[in-house]
């Protein structure tokens, strides 16, 4: 009886808490005029404040701070953190039971034999449109889908990594909820729209990878995007140490992008607000903070979690003292996009074999109808990626050299040609191989992987 009394006693105390938790959050807001929205495991207080006129703040305005107490709340925080200055936002991260939810419910018999699947749910607000003609402007590119569409925000256009003058055949449109960017797809997928007389190519973008603050806040990479080809990396590092000599510990590019490593975070965070927008050989860049590559993802989901750790190796996957990857969103996964379908990834294509009995009826088919899930080398994998983009099938050519101890080895460089216009990119890996086969497959793998 003592302890139920005890329990009890808990339970009330915590109503208690809460009733005034409610309380003094409702006072603070009267006081300040500020709001107070909870969304995406967050509660966003400000942004902006009462009569705030102008763009947000810029960068290098924000701090993070960590160890709060778990019982602690805005209407202790706002006084302490008032003292540095007027607040324009302030976003306090809450614990919500989303991965237990998981755990507990996923693949759970809600019924005899029947399973349901519980997954995070994800807010998109962005389409991948592919398709489009690579002389058309942002400014166009957004007019056309405003025309169409409703609840557009922004579209991201990226230049062509060898002619700057000309798009790379694909944008991102930014909508202002999940629900509009859901109708825009739904109405644009049948493909009765057709800008500028071309047919495009709708879809989900792939969400953009979420990275914790506190980790973000140990990031001392920057990633670096719209480079000139020909850009060097020595010339990346010399631009990046004009504003402090010998902050830049190295740097790694790849064609038009490239990742800028610094010794210290700060110096980073001071290079980022600098540089961003500044011009490097003609090439107005982009400069925000890389996020961490999580192991588990990343460009192994191009495969479909084919790739062996052998071919990984090969690859030179980034390691997780280094890996970083782009911040900005791509088009959705190989798997998802080709398919045209919301959905994950399939499954491994089934290696078994099937006897043909009398009466069978086999039907000629092209390799182009068949899904993604029915390929199981990356040789393939490309084939059916260049053809599904309306590209020249992919050339490859075999080169060879000799090691030390007298054996051959070789390297494949690939060669992918676009048909709607006369830009062609190659490709190939850094690392050589003893067989024709195994060369082949890992230079399709590394050109997978940069597309």
């Amino acid at each position: 009886m003592h302890e139920e009394n005890k329990a009890a006693a808990n339970g009330c105390g915590k109503i208690r808490r809460g009733a005034q938790n409610g309380a003094a959050l409702l006072a603070l807001m009267e006081k300040t005029g500020y709001s107070m929205v909870q969304q995406n495991g967050q509660r966003k207080f400000g942004g902006p404040p009462p009569g705030w006129e102008g763009p947000p703040p810029p960068r290098g305005c924000e701090v993070f701070v960590g160890k709060i107490p778990r019982d602690m709340y805005e209407d202790e925080l706002v006084p302490v953190f008032e003292r540095a200055g007027k607040i324009y936002e302030l976003r306090l991260m809450m614990e919500f039971s989303a991965q237990l939810a998981i755990k507990i419910l996923n693949n759970y018999e809600i019924r005899p034999g029947k399973f349901i699947g519980v997954c995070v749910s994800l807010d998109n607000c962005r389409l991948f449109i592919g398709a489009i003609p690579k002389d058309k402007k942002k400014e166009e590119i957004l007019n056309e889908m405003k025309k169409v569409t409703e609840g557009v925000v922004d579209v991201i256009v990226y230049p062509n990594a060898t002619d700057k003058t000309k798009n790379r055949g694909f944008a991102f449109v930014e909508y202002e909820s999940h629900r509009a960017a859901a109708m825009a797809r739904r109405r644009l997928i049948p493909g009765t729209f057709q800008p500028w007389g071309h047919t495009i190519q709708v879809d989900w973008a792939d969400p953009e990878k979420v990275v914790d603050e506190e980790t973000m806040q140990r990031v001392k990479v920057l990633y670096v995007r719209n480079l000139m080809i020909s850009t060097t990396e020595d010339k990346i590092k010399a631009e990046f140490n004009k504003f402090k000599p010998g902050v830049v510990e190295r740097v790694k590019k790849l064609r038009d992008y490239a990742f800028v490593h610094f010794f210290h975070r700060e110096d980073a965070v001071a290079a980022m607000s600098l540089m961003n927008g500044k011009c490097i050989d003609g090439a107005s860049i982009e400069v925000t903070l890389a996020k961490p590559v999580n192991k588990e993802s990343s460009w192994k989901q191009h495969f479909n979690g084919q790739i062996s750790p052998s071919s990984e190796n090969l690859l030179g996957f980034p390691n997780k003292e280094d890996g970083t990857q782009k911040s900005l969103g791509k088009p959705a996964s190989l798997s998802i996009r080709l398919n045209g379908q919301h959905s994950p990834a399939p499954p491994e294509a089934e290696r078994s074999t099937y006897p043909i009995f009398p009466g069978i009826k086999l039907t000629p088919i092209s390799m182009y109808s068949l899904k993604l899930s029915h390929f199981s080398s990356a040789v393939m994998h490309l084939d059916y990626f260049c053809h599904k983009n309306s590209w020249a099938p992919p050339e490859y050519c075999l080169y060879s050299t000799t090691s030390q101890d007298g054996k051959t080895l070789l390297v494949y460089k690939v060669l992918i040609s676009s048909i709607t216009d006369d830009s062609q990119s190659y490709f190939m890996p850094e690392k050589l191989c003893t067989t024709v086969e195994d060369a082949k497959e890992l230079a399709a793998q590394f050109t997978l992987l940069h597309l």
